[in-house]
């Protein structure tokens, strides 16, 4: 008999529950296993190992730190440099520590002790005729508390280290944690002072926020909505352009920021270097200015100046003549060869961006450009600012305004009686020419010659008066912004003027404003202003905008970009008008007596109250030749007396100084190639530098 039993169905199925039981139970326990192993796991990273791994996250953030660009050249006419950058090694250091007053108070001990002996080394081993910096003068350049700086950035401590600083600091890297010695440039201008308020200067972007352009960039990086491109960055330290064409061509002469790829960690600390992209220089600009035609601008104006103060002119000294202006204007190509506000000054004091309490004490009165701009000259008392009115140099238009008005014909004759009257009958005012003279009978052409106040009065501003009444004012309004007066000149100069337009007045009649402005004394317009009129007249009609540069190059001398002759607008008169007012454009000036050139001018004294008392100031335009204009000159001298006698000097030796190097008839008296009839291969060069330069 077998000894097996086979299990019953009841036994069978009460084993397989018993295991899939065990099985369900091994399950549940190994998941329990497993998920304490992630909870421990996961609270081992966040309390454990979370610091530490935030960091490394952390470090992987890159900032691109700027390094300063390289200004581009402003060169004159001919290529000497007006305004140049040199390399230069500075000192700068990275906080690697926080110092602020708000978490890094017990960090500052070492700021100051290291402010100290950054102080030392500059004493011991600094240039003797550099600035003697303080203490406090390395920690406000250290920025402990980021009022200027991220942390990360690096800050400039001193420019221009000496070679016995270079090599310390090169040596003793170690002792001073942070510092690095950075090649920045050093903005240098002519010695010679040449056009110095039309090159302008630079201060730091930190120290020109209080103009619109460098406050919107500002305002812009602040807010993040700058350019991805990390070479378009702004620094504080950053040298910019604050006035003239440094200012004008800022983008251009800027060229880009070079920058360091700077890991940065959880305190916003710089931890090494991972990369150096180098800067890239600024384009160089070539301007209309001649360096040897503005230098004789200047001294024809400071000469003429001392002459005035120990020569009578119209009856006695001028000693209140301490300021002149002068524009001399290509009238083909609008070209401005010189523009001269004198007194200048050295703007090399600006080279650390900003000049001291001494040095702004003498430049305050004259660091502004006085050919477009109006601002007083810094005398005691009261006495004119930099624009005048224009006096007689407004008769020229005056008659163009009554020939294409139909008040008068080229052929219209007047009896000048020395005088004229306007008003009510029983209340008219009196206005005498010059000196009460009496000229007699005359044409258009010889009331500008002789100057009359009288016919201006008689044939201009009263028939104009009475012809329009109340929008007479408006009339002559549109004839002077045909002709650049009382608008801007479209040279593109920051803070140009825009003139006083004396003539709108609410507190004297239309018929006043129109009498008194027939003959120069209800309008004040700057020297550029009144140059470009001027080339307006030579050129019968076409308002050329001034132009201050020729080419644009970059920094391996390609040009970027020319310009060109540019017309404003254009006014047509009949040539009989322009024959006319070119006619009596030949006042007697003795100062042009053996000039070469026939030549067309207007004298100009214009007389004003200041200080309740009246106050001759001397105006002169001109061009030359007559015939074949080349130049238009413009000069100011406020407080000269006649402009015959004060203002018209300058001009002839500006004439001469062009005709020396350019040459009125295209060939440069100067030119050693020329023979003694003035005949050479040099006319090629003149007429190729007239168009160029």
């Amino acid at each position: 008999m077998s000894d097996y039993t086979p299990d019953h169905p009841e036994q069978e199925e009460t084993k397989k529950k018993g295991n899939l039981n065990l099985r369900i139970n091994l399950f549940f326990f190994s998941t329990f296993i497993i998920f304490c192993v992630i909870i421990i796991r996961l609270a081992i990273l966040q309390f454990v190992e979370g610091p530490t791994l935030t960091e490394k996250e952390s470090s992987n953030i890159v900032k691109d730190v700027p390094l300063p660009p390289i200004r581009g050249t402003i060169f004159d006419a001919a290529g000497t440099k007006l305004a140049y950058s040199t390399p230069t090694q500075s000192l700068y250091i990275t906080l690697m520590k926080d110092y602020s007053q708000k978490n890094g108070m017990k960090n500052r001990p070492e700021a100051e002790e290291l402010a100290q002996r950054l102080l030392e080394v500059f004493n011991k081993y600094g240039a003797s005729s550099g600035e003697k910096m303080t203490k406090q003068d390395i920690l406000d350049a250290m920025d402990l508390d980021y009022k200027k700086y991220a942390g990360y950035s690096p800050r400039r401590i001193k420019m221009e280290l000496s070679q016995q600083e270079i090599a310390y600091f090169s040596e003793h890297k170690s002792d001073f944690p942070g510092i690095s010695i950075e090649e920045e440039s050093v903005r240098h201008y002519d010695p010679d002072t040449v056009a110095v308020q039309t090159i302008g200067y630079i201060r730091t972007f930190s120290g020109s926020k209080s103009l619109a352009k460098y406050k919107g960039i500002d305002e812009a990086q602040r807010s993040a909505d700058v350019t991805n491109d990390p070479g378009m960055i702004y620094t504080e330290p950053e040298f910019v352009g604050f006035d003239g064409l440094e200012l004008m061509y800022q983008d251009e002469l800027r060229g880009k920021n070079g920058y360091k790829k700077v890991p940065i960690n959880p305190r916003n600390m710089p931890e090494g270097v991972d990369e150096i992209v180098p800067p890239v220089k600024g384009n160089n600009i070539y301007s209309t200015i001649n360096k040897e035609v503005q230098l004789a601008t200047e001294k024809a104006i400071t000469d003429q100046l001392s002459w005035l103060h120990s020569h009578p002119v119209s009856g006695r000294t001028h000693p209140n003549a301490t300021t002149g202006f002068a524009v001399a204007m290509e009238v083909k190509t609008g070209n401005v060869v010189a523009m001269a506000s004198m007194p200048d000054y050295d703007p090399n004091i600006w080279q650390t961006g900003s000049v001291t309490p001494e040095n702004w004490d003498k430049i305050k009165n004259i660091y502004m450009n006085g050919t477009i701009r109006s601002f007083g000259p810094g005398k005691k008392g009261n006495h004119p600012e930099s624009v005048v009115l224009l006096g007689s140099t407004q008769k020229p238009l005056s008659v163009l305004v009554g020939l294409n008005e139909g008040l008068i014909t080229p052929n219209t004759y007047y009896q000048d009686k020395g005088a004229a009257y306007f008003g009510k009958e029983g209340h008219q005012t009196r206005v005498q020419n010059s000196g009460g003279h009496v000229y007699g009978g005359m044409d258009p052409a010889r009331a500008i010659e002789k100057s009359s106040n009288a016919f201006m009065v008689d044939m201009i501003g009263n028939k104009l008066y009475k012809k329009y009444q109340d929008k007479s004012i408006g009339v002559w309004d549109e004839y002077m912004t045909q002709f650049g007066l009382g608008v801007l000149t479209g040279s593109g100069l920051p803070g140009e003027w825009k003139g006083r337009k004396e003539y709108i007045n609410d507190k004297q009649t239309p018929q006043t404003s129109m009498v008194y402005a027939s003959f120069g004394q209800q309008g004040k317009y700057t020297t550029l202003q009144l140059a470009q009129y001027t080339a307006m007249l030579a050129n019968e009609g076409k308002r050329l905008k001034p132009q201050l540069v020729s080419k644009i190059t970059d920094e391996k001398g390609n040009v970027v970009k020319t310009f060109k002759p540019e017309i404003l607008n254009t006014v047509n008169f009949p040539k009989s008008y322009w024959n006319e007012i070119r006619r009596g454009m030949k006042s007697d000036v003795s100062a042009f007596g053996d000039f070469p050139y026939e030549f067309a001018r207007k004298t100009g004294t214009s007389t004003q109250d200041v200080g309740r008392k009246p106050v001759d100031n001397g105006v002169f335009i001109a061009y030359a030749p007559r015939d074949n204009p080349v130049l238009a000159v413009a000069v100011m001298i406020p407080e000269g007396g006649f402009g015959s006698q004060s203002a018209a000097p300058v001009a002839r030796k500006i004439f001469d100084a062009y005709d020396q190097v350019y040459g009125l008839d295209g060939v440069p008296k100067g030119n050693p190639n020329t023979d003694a009839n003035g005949n050479g291969n040099a006319s090629s060069t003149g007429n190729t530098a007239q168009g160029n330069h």
